[in-house]
């Protein structure tokens, strides 16, 4: 019973493993440094407020593109310096996440905010039809 039990779990932590999501080659479309502004305290009636910056992204994987914000914990943090528009990067989305792979192999992880699909560009030029 108890040997059972154990090829049970292990098949399920196999599985469990063999399910994780596989990262995708994608490009970065768009890169924009933006920052939003937080009411800190009152002081009388006047609001106090900080400026926090916050990155969002774009990364096209095939025909969609994902879009991810991220929030860095320092307002002097950064996204690494190789990620530039046109960078090839790999990509995954888990769950709510728009998951990158830094180029010394760790992940960063961004707020999955929505995805679009591109539109296929024509292969030739348009002609117009012939008439009469």
């Amino acid at each position: 019973m108890l040997k059972a039990t154990g090829v049970i779990l292990a098949t399920v932590l196999f599985l469990g493993a063999a399910a994780k999501k596989q990262y995708a080659d994608g490009t970065i479309v768009d890169i924009q440094q933006k920052t939003t502004t937080r009411v800190l305290y009152y002081q009388v009636d006047t609001p106090i407020t900080q400026n926090d910056p916050y990155y969002e992204i774009s990364v096209q994987i095939k025909d969609k593109v994902y879009f991810g914000r991220y929030t860095p914990m320092h307002a002097s943090d950064s996204l690494p310096e190789d990620w530039t528009v046109g960078s090839a990067v790999q990509a995954r989305i888990d769950g709510r996440h728009l998951v990158l792979k830094r180029p010394g192999g760790t992940e960063m992880s961004f707020t999955f905010t929505k995805a679009a699909v591109t539109k296929p560009e024509l292969s030739g030029p348009a002609t117009a039809p012939a008439g009469k």
